[in-house]
C-alpha cells in the first residue's frame, strides 16, 4: 500500500465514522391519524419536504432487474403521482426501459434527511401512451428535450467529444423544433402494491408504516424499526 492510498483510506475511514444524522428536530408522526391511502401522504410528505427545504425532493432511486435477475438502481426524477401510481419517464431503449420490458416489476425509494423520512414504493411498472409521453417531454425544459433528441442512453460513448458534438445538434434542434418528437421517449407508472413511510427518530424510534394493498382496499401495518 503506498502513503498516498493509506492517507486516503484513512481520511476516508475517519470521514465516515464522523458523519451525524439528523442534527435537527424531526417531525412527529402519528400512523393513526394516516390517510386510508398512501398517495395522499406521500403527498403531504412531498409538500413538506419541499417547504422544510430539502434538496431535489423529487429525485427518486429507482430498482429494476436485468436478465440474470442482478438488481440495478440509478436516481431520476418523479413526474407525477396519483391515484395510477408514481409516475416518471425514460428511453424505452435504455437500460431501465430494457429491463422494464422484460421484468415489469420495480421498486422506488425517496429519502428527504432534513426531515428524516424515507418512502418506498413496489410494484407493477405499466407503458403509457405514446400521447403520454410526449406531453410529459414537451411539458419540461429545452434541455430536457435536447437530452431525449440526443437519446442512446445507456449505449457505450466512444468519447467525450463525440458527445459535445451530439448534444450541440440536439440542442440546436430543440429550440428550433420545440414539438420534436423522441420516438423512444416513454412514461412509466409504477402501479403501487406496497408503499411504506418511514419516520426517522433520534432514539432510534423510527416509525414506519406500511400499506398494502389487497384488491381494490388498501390495508395498514407497523413495522419494527
Amino acid at each position: 500500500m503506498t502513503p498516498t492510498t493509506a492517507t486516503n483510506d484513512s481520511l476516508f475511514t475517519q470521514t465516515l465514522r464522523t458523519q451525524r444524522v439528523w442534527d435537527v428536530e424531526l417531525p412527529a408522526f402519528d400512523p393513526a391519524a394516516a390517510p386510508a391511502e398512501p398517495v395522499a401522504l406521500f403527498r403531504d410528505w412531498f409538500v413538506e419536504a419541499a417547504g422544510a427545504g430539502a434538496v431535489e425532493p423529487h429525485t427518486m432511486h429507482l430498482a429494476t432487474v436485468d436478465e440474470a435477475g442482478r438488481p440495478d438502481v440509478r436516481t431520476l426524477m418523479l413526474h407525477d403521482a396519483d391515484a395510477r401510481g408514481w409516475h416518471f419517464a425514460s428511453h424505452a431503449t435504455s437500460a431501465k426501459g430494457r429491463q422494464l420490458a422484460a421484468r415489469p416489476e420495480a421498486a422506488l425509494g425517496f429519502y428527504w434527511p432534513v426531515q428524516g423520512r424515507q418512502v418506498r414504493v413496489r410494484g407493477r411498472v405499466a407503458t403509457g401512451s405514446a400521447e403520454e409521453a410526449y406531453a410529459d417531454l414537451h411539458a419540461r425544459s429545452t434541455g430536457a428535450l435536447a437530452a431525449a433528441l440526443v437519446g442512446r442512453q445507456s449505449e457505450p460513448l466512444p468519447d467525450l467529444a463525440t458527445l459535445a458534438d451530439a448534444s450541440a445538434a440536439a440542442w440546436e434542434r430543440a429550440q428550433r423544433e420545440p414539438e420534436a418528437e423522441a420516438k423512444t421517449w416513454t412514461a412509466y407508472v409504477l402501479e403501487p402494491r406496497e408503499v411504506e413511510f418511514f419516520q426517522g427518530d433520534e432514539r432510534r424510534r423510527h416509525v414506519r408504516l406500511r400499506y398494502r394493498r389487497e384488491g381494490d382496499a388498501w390495508t395498514t401495518e407497523l413495522l419494527w424499526p
